[in-house]
């Protein structure tokens, strides 16, 4: 005879599902006291990154943007579902199939741990605690919904019996030693006399029917319960009898309580690992940061810096919309009290700072624009705010710089590394390390409690968030994160121009439009803006004002547009008489080259 599994397909990978849930809340619980870097998904995400070619990295940076990190992860979760609800779909037929499967994807998760910057053994315990949990989990769902949870249901020692058709059973099949007359099959239309009248529930004995008590309901008086005899005693029967096969047979309440509790541990272990993590201690603590007076204040941005037109860029860039690029699946949380910058290498004396210690030091106040080397022409990533911080030239001059340096290779909390060339931080501009933005300690996700700004610099050479360490080197001596994977050890910005509005692919109405948008060359200055429509005479355009040169400058035309498709280009001329070249080039090695254009539709 065809033996079948008690418990059925679909409930086998819920319980997987819920399995793997609970062991990633709990390995997420402990990662909250371990670190956030020991969090399997996390650390398999930052291996991802790491091992990714450069060429997929643009493609996710162009695809999806600031969220390319979120897609990742969510990527991960789905392939950890997906193997996991398989994993508890083998496990009905032996759990150790499912303890086999947990322990390869823990395997991965510890060393995907292992291969972070500065992870331990002491790294692999939230992974170890979260494979343990889920296989417990797995055992007891598994063995709760069907008994052993491994043992078939033995369907070869005795003919199957019909089951009522408004009984609960899913696989409509018993084993009984009662004689057939003691149920009507399922298509007999019965009479009231009969067992199979409109009674829920059939109670059954030593050997009754395992589907009809698979999942009991509650008798109504005047219904037949048997245990052999067909007695009409009007007494309701327990909700649930079972004995000898039925004991094994799949319950699915049993199941889904399980899984509940599962989900309710999974959730809570979950919440308190990410509070465990730090992200709200480290917020609280950002709140309360009194930020002292600058001793060096910005010049106030000029009446005519903002034109005001709606859908431009606005010339400070609020933080919630400042743009974000990370190396790190998870941002860093670190604690001010706790931080520390050490600064060390070809110096005279190595020092360690404390936070505190550098907000006593003179604050320097600074409009600089930020942008990313990875920002296509016409692209997002760029943005203008101001900062506050303490000169990162002042802070070298106390460890004392040798002569022979040329290299600062600072480090993040989160591994990350970055090259700044000695020459540029020293002469004389206001590359800081910054403790503020836009009047506020900085935000979170953009370095606090210390980052650096250094103006003329893409970021990946310059702008290290949650910065701890500063070695004073040279560039043929160490390499920074970006430089074996195909970006320039030196990353002076380009002069670039974009037209924000109108959009590509509006439909403009003819006559009188205007074209706007921003342009940049930081620590240079843009001195002229042009524009032109479908390759006629370049026009200048009318240029806001600017505190300096190390931010990028609004600009606007107004143009009288004819009905048709139209392309309109722009370029720019730094304060050096550098003139963007139509050369079209990548963002790779050192920054995209060539002039933002955009097709309309007017009529």
């Amino acid at each position: 005879m065809r033996r079948k599994y008690v418990v059925p397909a679909w409930a086998g990978a819920l319980a997987g599902l819920v399995s793997g849930a609970v062991a990633l809340g709990i390995a997420q619980l402990a990662a909250g006291v371990v670190g956030p870097g020991a969090f399997p998904v996390v650390a398999v995400g930052d291996a991802t990154v790491d091992l990714t070619p450069a060429p997929v990295k643009d493609f996710a940076i162009a695809t999806f943007g600031e969220n390319d990190k979120a897609v990742l992860i969510g990527g991960v979760l789905v392939v950890l579902a997906g193997v996991a609800a398989l994993i508890g779909v083998l496990s009905r037929h032996r759990l150790a199939y499912g303890f086999a499967g947990l322990a390869a994807f823990g395997a991965v998760g510890a060393l995907a741990v292992l291969t972070r910057p500065d992870a331990g053994p002491l790294n692999v315990l939230p992974t170890v605690l979260g494979v343990g949990a889920g296989a417990w989990v797995l055992s007891w769902l598994v063995r709760r919904a069907g008994g052993t949870g491994s043992a078939p249901a033995a369907t070869d020692h005795a003919p199957p019996t019909a089951t009522p058709s408004n009984t609960a059973t899913p696989s409509n099949t018993a084993t009984t030693a009662a004689p057939a007359t003691t149920a009507a099959p399922a298509t007999t239309a019965a009479p009231a006399t009969t067992a199979t009248t409109a009674a829920p529930t059939t109670v059954s004995g030593a050997s009754g029917t395992a589907g009809d008590s698979a999942e009991g309901s509650i008798g109504t008086p005047g219904t037949f319960g048997t245990t052999g005899d067909n007695v009409a005693d009007g007494a309701e029967r327990p909700g649930v009898m079972r004995a000898g096969e039925e004991l094994r047979a799949f319950d699915r309440r049993r199941l889904l309580t399980g899984v509940a509790g599962g989900v309710v541990v999974a959730g809570v272990a979950t919440v308190l690992g990410r509070q465990l993590g730090g992200r709200q201690a480290v917020d609280a603590a950002r709140v309360g940061v009194a930020l002292p007076k600058p001793a060096t204040p910005a010049k106030p941005i000029p009446a005519g810096a903002d034109l005001r037109l709606k859908g431009l860029s606005p010339f400070i860039t609020p933080n919630n919309d400042f743009y974000r690029v990370d190396t790190a699946i998870v941002v860093p949380q670190v604690d001010p009290t706790d931080w520390t910058l050490r600064i060390h290498g070809l110096v005279d004396r190595p020092v360690e700072f404390t936070y505190a210690d550098l907000l006593k030091m003179p604050l320097t106040e600074a409009d600089i624009t930020l942008t990313c080397v990875s920002n296509e022409v016409g692209g997002p990533y760029a943005g203008n705010a101001r900062w506050l911080g303490v000169r990162m030239a002042d802070v070298l001059r106390q460890a004392g710089l040798r002569s022979n340096a040329d290299m600062l290779l600072s480090t993040s909390a989160d591994g990350f590394t970055c090259g700044t060339p000695v020459d540029v931080v020293m002469d004389g501009r206001d590359a800081l390390f910054a403790v503020a933005m836009n009047g506020e300690a900085l935000p979170v996700d953009h370095g606090f409690p210390v980052r650096q700004v250094v103006p003329g610099l893409y970021g990946y050479v310059s702008a290290t968030k949650w910065v701890v360490d500063l070695k004073v080197t040279r560039f043929d001596t160490d390499e920074a994160y970006w430089t074996p994977r195909g970006w320039s050890a030196k990353g002076p910005i380009k002069t670039q121009s974009r037209i924000d509005l109108p959009k590509a692919g509006d439909s403009l109405k003819a006559g009188r439009t205007t074209i706007a948008g921003v342009a940049w060359a930081q620590h240079t200055g843009v001195d002229a803006v042009e524009v032109r429509v479908d390759r006629g005479q370049w026009r200048e355009v009318t240029l806001a004002t600017v505190p300096g040169p190390d931010t990028w400058r609004q600009w606007s035309i107004d143009w009288d547009l004819t009905p048709g498709e139209h392309t309109i280009e722009v370029r720019a001329t730094d304060a050096a008489g550098r003139t963007q070249t139509e050369q079209a080039a990548p963002p790779a090695p050192d920054g995209a080259t060539g002039w933002h254009s955009i097709t309309v539709k007017v009529a």
